[in-house]
């Protein structure tokens, strides 16, 4: 079946993000080899959250100036953090995944000036609406989950050297299977005295983005792999 994608919005990123003195900005790599900015260790993780995903096809930061009315008459802008975009794949019409207006917020701050932002927040809903889009508010709860902890835990397995080709035997096997758990490939691969090595291999595949699973669940023999979106 041949594979879509939904066009990649036309935005770029419309503020500048200098260092602050009261959180810690800097870049996150992408795979490509590009990188986005970030204002805080809860965007940094936020985008590690997201950007794991073979879904996400682009992330944006700081993608639109959104115009609403405080009080009174004046008008002010908005710009939320970041805008996601993902790929189609080969979901029906109707049932793709809708691009995401995002801001990254902790709960303790939000959770005490919510009215406060209320009515930036209610525009970007709006505006995102009328794009065709949705609008979420990401904190801790959202972003540092069971997910967030599998791919620090991930990390580590990245710098490690395995023979390409025994690799390749690995994710071969997997595509001719469609999806398979991780006790199959031990047992085709990694049996006996070579089983440790064979779960760092996996692992490693999986952190390297050659293999794709449900990120979401626990990191054992049971875990479903398969390959990732093209």
């Amino acid at each position: 079946m041949q594979t879509h994608r939904i066009p990649v919005v036309a935005h770029q990123q419309t503020r500048p993000i200098a260092p602050t003195r009261r959180s810690l900005s800097g870049t996150y790599p992408l795979r490509n080899g590009d990188s986005i900015p970030y204002e805080s260790l809860l965007e940094r993780d936020f985008l590690a959250r997201m950007t794991f995903s073979s879904q996400v096809c682009d992330v944006i930061a700081q993608p639109v100036q959104i115009p609403f009315h405080g009080d009174g008459a004046r008008t002010h802008t908005y710009t939320p953090d970041f805008l996601i975009n993902y790929h189609l794949g080969d979901c029906q019409f109707g049932n793709y995944p809708v691009p995401l207006l995002v801001e990254v917020k902790p709960r303790d701050l939000w959770v005490k000036d919510w009215r406060k932002w209320l009515t930036k927040w209610k525009a970007a809903w709006r505006y995102a609406r009328e794009q065709g889009w949705a609008f979420h508010i990401y904190d801790e709860s959202r972003i540092r989950d069971t997910g967030f902890a599998n791919i620090q835990f991930l990390d580590r397995y990245k710098a490690m050297d395995f023979s390409r080709e025994e690799s390749e035997w690995v994710v071969q096997t997997v595509r001719e299977a469609g999806s398979v758990p991780v006790h199959y490939l031990l047992a085709i691969h990694f049996a006996g005295i070579y089983r440790g090595r064979g779960i760092s291999h996996i692992w490693y595949l999986i952190a390297t983005r050659q293999l794709d699973c449900d990120i979401r669940q626990p990191l054992n023999d049971f875990l479903d792999v398969w390959i990732p979106w093209p």
